[in-house]
């Protein structure tokens, strides 16, 4: 279908896109279209701009107007630039070099596609032609928009929130859009902050420079010198009686002072040092952008050129009688008026100024809309988090970004970002922002205690609460993965793409827990969640399959986008009632993917536990002491916190004046309430395969037992030997 028709004096471009209609239903039924709209503006020399509609009509654009958006993120694009006899060569002038490479000039027609892919935000299309000798240039400007969020509110916000936490993260650089911004007083410059305002001054700078050369600013300036009486010019009275007493000696010569024109002024010293320091810094920054994978040759030419004028500039010979810049004095009226200088100093105070997210005339690059939505709901979740457990809970940031090689910042992964809620010293709860960067990452999710022994497994968040009502520093472990993806839309409501549900189930089945004092392994992820930009009114999302999954097996999807309370919400309920629920609540309904239950694979480290029956939750004593029970109950207070219950394979049952008759393997573990006001919650052993003793063995004293007592297989069997109670000597 063709979107676009643009007629200029030199060539016709057409633009289309094949799917276009099916990614304007998509958008408009996730943002309204009354929020696709788009801003245009071109070059000059452009006859005609023309739209064509959904419905098939042709409307005509005026400059800058908004207009009916056409470009969209992930969608392809075929351009087509039929150029006039006249025009003898052409190309794409992007400072993406792959971009460049998707077009190619034949027979007078420049044709090539785009593909936004996840970047949003404004954009130019950017023609380079040949005329005679002439290189012509043409730019049309637009806006690309997201079909899952609404660009002018959602993006800015999302910009906004990541600014307020992480100040630079939001920003990148070499991206096919940008967004304009506005100089900052306050705050330091950062590299890719003055490398963005330089390019928009620095054909201004340059030219104000050259004229400077050509008509610098001078002062006068008093030397002494020595002449004969016929080389006067006029007669300073100082030396009247010297030339009356002198006049017969023509050879004599009188000192005097004589004014001449000097360039050595401070504005011309704050010229000098000023073009000095800039390039210098332009240069080093373009030795760092040169080396990035992508950047076109066209670009890296124009920096050259750029660099190339900088450099002739400086060694003018109009420097050389330039001093050293010492500073200003006072404050300078040339700086600030004259011609030439003005545009420097004003140059020169933009480059050392931060930056604002108010729109201006400069341009500004950002990370992907997917990666800037994930980091923005890793920020959510722990502004939830923070305004439940209340505003006296410590929040402890490690370190929270790094360079990513070129002069962005990424945020660290895994414990390197992760956020500690704390209250009094005690841990409540941990924060961690994991995605996944390569293939090879398979052993770690790069926090501390969780490992993923196959494949790599990278929720994009961690939530850890610590719980200790059942067992003291209890680890619960959600996971939650942002996806900037909408499936469709089912009864009013965006759903989330299946295969990512899908993926949640992998997560949270992969990911194990270790405890350091235990080599084994141990499950302690609860549940896995996404989390996407849909949206659909709270009443309906509540009864969505996706929603209601999430009582049911602990997999489930959260709609999240700014400025939607109502959704946002439920994600605050949720996250309240994990905070707010006893342990053993949540245990109950995750025991059957916890790991309870023990494989047939025997761990190394395979534990015997002599332990002390507790008769008033085990109805038959006299089964278990002689291998006849099915299950075994504990007592009150359960396992020591520091025992790993999966080691626990074998038990060996014993009573106050009783002996070690025999034990029992552990085929499965569990947790049930009995009738104990203080001790409701107990561990449940299933239990079969008794083996009998030769002889009895003692064991001490059975209080000792009462929590249970783990001895290793040889430890276990060097007791019973040791302790054995033979016939001869009863």
């Amino acid at each position: 279908m063709e979107l676009l028709t643009i007629k200029h004096q030199d060539f016709t471009m057409s633009i289309e896109c094949s799917k276009f209609d099916a990614i304007w239903q998509k958008a408009a039924s996730n943002v309204g279209v009354e929020n696709l709209t788009s801003s245009y503006s071109w070059s000059e020399g452009v006859l005609s701009v023309v739209r064509m509609d959904e419905e098939g009509h042709k409307n005509a654009l005026s400059l800058g107007d908004d207009a009916p958006a056409v470009f969209f993120d992930n969608a392809e694009y075929p351009i087509w630039v039929e150029f006039e006899d006249y025009v003898t060569g052409a190309d794409f002038g992007s400072t993406l070099q792959s971009d460049n490479e998707n077009f190619s000039f034949r027979r007078g027609i420049l044709a090539g596609f785009l593909n936004y892919k996840n970047d949003i935000g404004k954009s130019e299309i950017l023609i380079n032609y040949t005329v005679g000798k002439e290189i012509r240039h043409f730019s049309f400007g637009f806006e690309v928009l997201s079909s899952k969020l609404n660009y002018h509110e959602h993006w800015k916000q999302i910009v906004e929130d990541i600014e307020k936490e992480y100040r630079m993260l939001s920003l990148d650089y070499l991206r096919r859009t940008f967004h304009g911004f506005t100089p900052d007083e306050e705050g330091e410059t950062p590299e890719l902050i003055w490398w963005n305002i330089f390019a928009g001054e620095q054909k201004k700078f340059i030219n104000a420079v050259k004229s400077i050369i050509e008509r610098p600013r001078h002062r006068l300036h008093s030397i002494e010198t020595y002449v004969r009486a016929d080389k006067l010019i006029h007669i300073p009275t100082s030396i009247e009686n010297e030339l009356a007493e002198h006049r017969k000696e023509q050879a004599h010569l009188y000192r005097v002072e004589r004014q001449i024109q000097s360039n050595d002024t401070q504005e011309n010293r704050f010229l000098k040092y000023a073009l000095q320091q800039i390039t210098a810094r332009y240069e080093s920054l373009k030795k760092r952008i040169e080396a990035t994978k992508g950047v076109s040759d066209a670009f890296k030419s124009e920096m050259d050129s750029v660099l190339a004028t900088l450099k002739y500039l400086g060694r003018n010979p109009f420097f050389r009688t330039i001093g050293r810049y010492k500073g200003l004095n006072q404050e300078s009226m040339v700086l600030q008026k004259a011609t030439g200088y003005s545009q420097v100093y004003r140059t020169w105070n933009l480059l050392r100024r931060a930056y604002s997210l108010y729109d201006g005339i400069y341009r500004l690059q950002t990370k992907d809309i997917a990666t800037l939505y994930e980091i923005w709901c890793f920020i959510e979740v722990s502004h939830i988090v923070k305004e439940l457990l209340g505003d006296d809970v410590d929040m402890d940031h490690h370190n929270r970004g790094e360079m990513n090689g070129l002069f962005t910042w990424n945020l660290k992964k895994g414990e390197h970002s992760c956020i500690l809620f704390k209250k009094d010293g005690v841990e409540l709860a941990e924060l961690v922002y994991n995605p996944k960067h390569t293939d090879q990452e398979n052993d770690s999710i790069s926090m501390e205690n969780l490992v993923v022994p196959t494949v790599a497994q990278k929720p994009d968040i961690v939530l850890q609460l610590t719980k200790n009502d059942l067992q003291k520093n209890m680890k619960m472990t959600y996971l939650f993965d942002a996806k900037y993806r909408i499936d469709g839309k089912v009864n009013g409501v965006d759903t989330p793409p299946e295969d990512a549900i899908n993926q949640m189930h992998r997560y949270r089945d992969a990911i194990y827990y270790k405890d350091h004092s235990s080599a084994e392994l141990k499950k302690e992820v609860i549940g896995g969640y996404i989390l996407f930009p849909g949206g659909g009114e709270k009443v309906d999302v509540e009864v969505s399959k996706f929603y209601k999954t999430i009582d049911e097996v602990n997999i489930g999807a959260f709609p999240l986008r700014p400025k939607d309370v109502e959704n946002r919400d439920l994600l605050v309920k949720f996250i309240e009632s994990l905070i707010g629920r006893a342990s053993i609540e949540i245990l109950d309904e995750s025991i059957p993917q916890k790991g309870l239950y023990y494989t047939s694979d025997e761990p190394k480290n395979a534990e015997y536990m002599i332990l002390t029956i507790d008769k008033e939750v085990n109805d038959d004593l006299d089964a278990v002491l002689n291998g006849y029970a099915n299950t075994i109950v504990m007592g009150k207070k359960g396992i020591e916190e520091t025992k790993d219950i999966q080691t626990i394979r074998y038990i060996a049952p014993i009573t106050f004046g009783s002996h070690i008759k025999g034990y029992y393997r552990v085929s499965k573990a569990n947790l049930i309430r009995v009738e104990d006001v203080e001790y409701p919650i107990r561990i449940k052993f299933d239990v079969g395969d008794w083996v009998s003793l030769e002889y009895p063995a003692k064991f001490g004293m059975p209080k000792w037992a009462l929590r249970g007592v783990c001895k290793t297989k040889e430890e276990f069997f060097r007791h019973c030997k040791e302790q054995a109670i033979y016939k001869e000597n009863e």
